[in-house]
């Protein structure tokens, strides 16, 4: 029981790291378009800032996706499952195992496509001739906790009869 208490806690500590994670990279980007409007007024160059930016916007979502769906913020079909009545259980089983499936599916070819990139040395198409494999890490770093938080709620739901999902305020309104 001990290890499973364990498991939980390290589960709900992986997600809300992958939240504070996705926050940092949002104030990188802040901090970027700062640093770029400067170097503009002062007739500087930034090379690559836009880039950059992009690359941490990828690593913000990424790494949001886990924290984002453990607290009820991706867009789900609760309509059609409180319609469901007693056969709800069924239907969250049904939910979350494609999310389970087409997640996981995600994950591997973002970690294939991470490992290829690293291989074959490819660099980015901009300025910045960045090593394309170091903001595909994000990407897949992000795609693999989503797939275990996927499979962490369908495991929950199947065993305990319910998930982690804390369900906001929107779902709750259009439910009633």
């Amino acid at each position: 029981m001990i290890f499973f208490k364990r498991l939980r806690q390290t589960l709900d500590w992986l997600y809300t790291l992958g939240g504070v994670i996705a926050a940092l990279f949002l104030i990188a980007i802040l901090l970027l378009i700062v640093i770029q409007m400067l170097a503009r007024w002062t007739g500087e160059v930034f090379p690559g800032a836009p880039d950059y930016a992009g690359y941490c916007m990828a690593a913000a979502s990424f790494f949001a996706f886990a924290y984002a769906l453990n607290h009820g913020a991706h867009i789900r079909v609760s309509l059609l499952l409180n319609a469901m009545g007693s056969k709800r259980w069924w239907g969250e089983v049904w939910c979350f195992s494609i999310g389970a499936v087409l997640s996981t599916y995600f994950a591997w070819y973002a970690v294939k496509a991470n490992y290829w990139s690293n291989l074959l040395n490819d660099i980015s198409q901009g300025q910045d001739a960045t090593p394309i494999w170091i903001p595909q890490l994000a990407m897949s770093i992000g795609a693999v906790m989503l797939a275990i938080c996927f499979w962490d709620n369908l495991a929950r739901l199947i065993f305990t009869g319910s998930h982690a999902m804390k369900t906001n305020a929107i779902s709750e309104d259009a439910a009633e």
